[in-house]
């Protein structure tokens, strides 16, 4: 007997890409359970997987950085408190954190993709089930979109949850209006300025400094053209050193709503006299709404 759950939960994380950067990302989890009924006639209590399963994949992946803890780029510290992480590019410059530990999911991979979360996941959550339960089919698939859309990362040190994680992001579409009538050429050109973008508040600079390094990394310090960045939140102190062209600097803090209105904002000023309207996502079926004019 095949029990099943569509759409059980999303995802949202960043991982990192010898290519690209920092990935901000959004997949949406299915699950297939495969098993004989148990004493209630059931193969689980569909209230089990959405909380227990669900708890399971939000505890591994759900707001961190995933990292393919076995790629040539890749080096990393695991200390007492924090894992300090380096993602070295020949070409390109570095990617550096210093985090606690429930900032990342170092993955048994060489590559971060689908296919590579599943086992990571699979693993984690066979754990848990019970003994009639023995078959497991997890699907990831991001959203179908059929417009411009971003991959951000951020990190939010005033949240009590997850989002306080200095490198967790998502996979967003845009929606704007201009005048009453959809803008596609506004919204493709915050796709390209988004596209694979790190998002500061500008508070949470610092010098290089401030960000621990380890002796053989000390020579980041004189690294031209990076961003350090550092802020304390209830579960620890959060570093990251990144390119500056991968960034962009704002002067408050990263939330769908605020970044919805900046947008609107923005906009707005650039084209006086029209009434913008946006619709900003934070990963899948959730986000903001924002407005915006100046007189012409």
């Amino acid at each position: 007997m095949k029990l099943f759950v569509n759409n059980l939960t999303v995802i949202d994380y960043s991982y990192l890409c010898h290519q690209r950067g920092m990935v901000g990302e959004s997949l949406i989890v299915d699950i297939e359970l495969d098993g004989s009924l148990n004493d209630e006639c059931m193969v689980l209590d569909f209230g089990l997987v959405k909380k227990q399963i669900k708890a399971v994949i939000d505890f591994e992946v759900d707001h961190k950085l995933l990292v393919a803890a076995n790629h040539e780029t890749v080096s990393f510290n695991v200390l007492e408190d924090t894992v300090q992480l380096l993602l070295d590019r020949p070409e390109q410059l570095p990617i550096y954190l210093n985090c606690p530990h429930e900032a990342f999911a170092l993955l048994d991979a060489d590559v971060v993709n689908e296919d590579s979360i599943i086992r990571h996941l699979e693993t984690a959550i066979k754990a848990v089930l019970p003994d009639n339960v023995t078959g497991l089919v997890l699907k990831l698939a991001p959203e179908p979109m059929f417009g411009p859309f971003y991959h951000y990362s951020h990190g939010l040190k005033k949240h009590d949850g997850n989002c306080q994680r200095i490198a967790h992001g998502h996979r967003s579409i845009i929606e704007i209006e201009r005048n009453g009538e959809k803008a596609e050429d506004l919204e493709q050109y915050w796709a390209s300025r988004w596209n694979d973008i790190y998002l500061i508040t500008t508070n949470d600079l610092v010098s290089s400094s401030d960000i621990t390094l380890p002796q053989e990394l000390s020579v980041l310090a004189g690294v031209p053209n990076m961003h350090f960045v550092a802020y304390e939140a209830p579960q620890g102190r959060f570093e990251l050193a990144i390119p500056e062209q991968a960034c962009e600097v704002v002067a408050f803090d990263t939330t769908v709503e605020q970044l919805t209105s900046y947008v609107a904002q923005t906009l707005a000023n650039d084209n006086p006299g029209d009434k913008i309207d946006v619709i900003g996502y934070e990963g899948v079926d959730k986000g903001a709404m924002a407005s915006a004019q100046v007189a012409g």
